[in-house]
């Protein structure tokens, strides 16, 4: 893929995206406005991605070296991905809803800080684990 193909495809990304919100800026500034706005920077973004998948997925496929790494190397880095990002996911939500109920209960009571921050805490160390667990796997690769 050359240059003038690349450099074409960056610009019509960005424009995908600053054209509709241009046009929103100059007008009136409605809630019906704003859907359409929306809307055809939604279908602009996502019309030009398509087209550019055409073009970079339009080549020739080459096999494989013999130096490539084997499938379990592959797995195992996925694994350890997986551990983190899930945990992530994990200790947000016991996070979002351990400290949204630590709020409430040090609006009616502050001297209950000290042990909400606790269970706070303690949610968050579920990410932490995650990332103990995906250094194990790394290194066993």
């Amino acid at each position: 893929m050359n240059t003038l193909v690349k450099v074409t495809l960056a610009a019509a990304l960005i424009l995908s995206i600053a054209v509709p919100y241009i046009a929103f800026m100059i007008g009136e500034k409605t809630k019906g406005r704003y859907k359409k706005a929306l809307a055809g920077n939604v279908v602009m973004f996502f019309g030009v991605m398509a087209i550019t998948c055409v073009f970079f997925l339009s080549g020739n496929a080459y096999a494989a070296s013999e130096t490539a790494s084997s499938s379990a190397t592959g797995l195992g880095y996925l694994s350890a991905a997986l551990s983190v990002g899930l945990a992530c996911i994990g200790g947000g939500i016991a996070v979002s809803a351990a400290a949204s109920a630590a709020l409430g209960a040090i609006s009616e009571d502050g001297s209950i800080l000290g042990k909400s921050l606790i269970f706070v805490g303690l949610a968050e160390g579920v990410c932490l684990y995650g990332l103990v667990v995906a250094f194990m796997i790394l290194g066993r690769l």
